[in-house]
């Protein structure tokens, strides 16, 4: 199911927010076309007891905007300009010692 700029937004920070993250600097925020591949391999996230999201926005320029509005706008880790035009996904990950970044 695809989701609205709105509703990914209002999802991961309601997310974040049960994490105990005290500032969106611990949060990492980007967009995959396969997030689970993104979160678990590429960012070495654990599966169980890691605070993390992913939704899937209604296209590629949505999961931008998104990500731009954590980056820019809320100060979360994370760079805009990744991904190709089928990065879809946004995901998001409170940050721990082992992850990367």
């Amino acid at each position: 199911m695809a989701y609205s700029k709105d509703q990914i937004i209002a999802d991961i920070k309601e997310h974040i927010s049960k994490s105990g993250a005290q500032k969106w600097n611990e949060v990492y925020v980007g967009v995959s076309k396969d997030a689970k591949d993104r979160l678990f391999n590429g960012h070495s996230v654990q599966e169980k007891g890691d605070w993390w999201i992913y939704r899937q926005a209604t296209s590629s320029a949505v999961a931008r905007d998104v990500e731009a509005f954590f980056v820019n706008t809320l100060g979360s880790d994370g760079g805009t300009g990744g991904g190709d035009q089928s990065a879809d996904y946004v995901y998001a990950y409170k940050k721990a010692s082992y992850t990367n970044p």
